[in-house]
């Protein structure tokens, strides 16, 4: 088994498709296909179905995909050890980051980040704070970015920001008049809710049992992925929402949506970090401007 191998069958694993692979890593169709056959063939092994034109991931499949991913990050995480022992700061430093973070947050540092430190190439992926914490610790991200909170022993956190969460409606919502709301009120209306994993919904459920209220007590409607989403379907009266302010901002100041009248304490934002991982002089350089505020 080789790194090369490895790189190519993650690949076609991301995107499930043997020529979108190919043209990504610059190689030929046969080339890849030949690739992933060696690997079932050496270990008798099937790692993808076949269905047509389609391929999917086998069981075996994604479980050795984890694998995989893990042997490539620490293979490229020694590369990066190397070439910043010979005094340049350059590389590619992978971050993931939850939503809210990397629509509103992340993009300003990045891009000074990007100024003072122009050799390094920085790939972002988006997700939950759930998803982004397990790529940290398998090591396909380097730093996490998460507004949630995560309890996981082997991450270091850091503290960077804080943001606010507000409850906002439709105009045409009962709640828009901005009353005051007790917590008893908040089951008197639909809810559009982020999926299970996020953030924001992991931390307004944490206040709801402060407030004796289980997360079940609310009427749940709908639940999107992404924060856009969620607004642009609260916006079409579709009921109420927990998000970010920063998210919310410009839906409220063009008055697509109304604050509700409930008070939330403000969370934070943080970075995550594999405590055993090698830190690279990149991911320091970029938490350090973090802090910078």
């Amino acid at each position: 088994m080789t790194l090369e191998q490895l790189r190519i069958f993650l690949a076609v694993a991301e995107r499930e498709h043997v020529t979108r692979a190919a043209e990504a890593l610059h190689l030929t169709q046969s080339a890849v296909s030949a690739a992933v056959r060696a690997l079932e063939g050496r270990h008798g092994i099937t790692l993808f179905h076949r269905i047509g034109r389609r391929i999917e991931l086998t069981e075996e499949g994604r479980i050795f995909r984890a694998e995989a991913a893990a042997v490539l990050a620490r293979a490229e995480a020694a590369e990066l050890v190397l070439s910043e022992l010979g005094g340049a700061l350059r590389g590619t430093l992978r971050i993931q980051a939850s939503q809210t973070v990397a629509s509103y947050w992340l993009p300003p540092l990045l891009v000074r980040f990007q100024a003072e430190c122009p050799g390094v190439a920085v790939e972002v992926g988006a997700g939950n704070t759930t998803s982004v914490a397990q790529a940290v610790l398998e090591g396909s991200a380097e730093l996490g970015f998460v507004e949630g909170e995560v309890e996981e022993p082997a991450l270091s956190q850091t503290l960077l920001a804080r943001d606010q969460l507000v409850v906002v409606v439709g105009p045409n919502h009962s709640w828009a008049d901005g009353r005051l709301l007790a917590p008893r009120q908040l089951t008197g209306s639909a809810w559009i809710m982020r999926e299970a994993g996020s953030g924001t919904r992991a931390a307004f459920e944490l206040l709801l049992a402060g407030w004796g209220l289980a997360p079940d007590a609310l009427r749940v409607t709908l639940e999107l992925p992404s924060n856009e989403a969620v607004l642009a379907a609260v916006e079409a009266d579709g009921g109420a929402t927990v998000v970010s302010e920063r998210a919310a901002g410009p839906h409220l100041a063009a008055g697509l949506l109304v604050r509700a009248g409930v008070s939330l304490p403000p969370r934070s934002f943080k970075a995550l970090r594999h405590k055993e991982r090698y830190a690279s002089r990149a991911s320091r350089a970029l938490l350090a401007l973090a802090a910078k505020g």
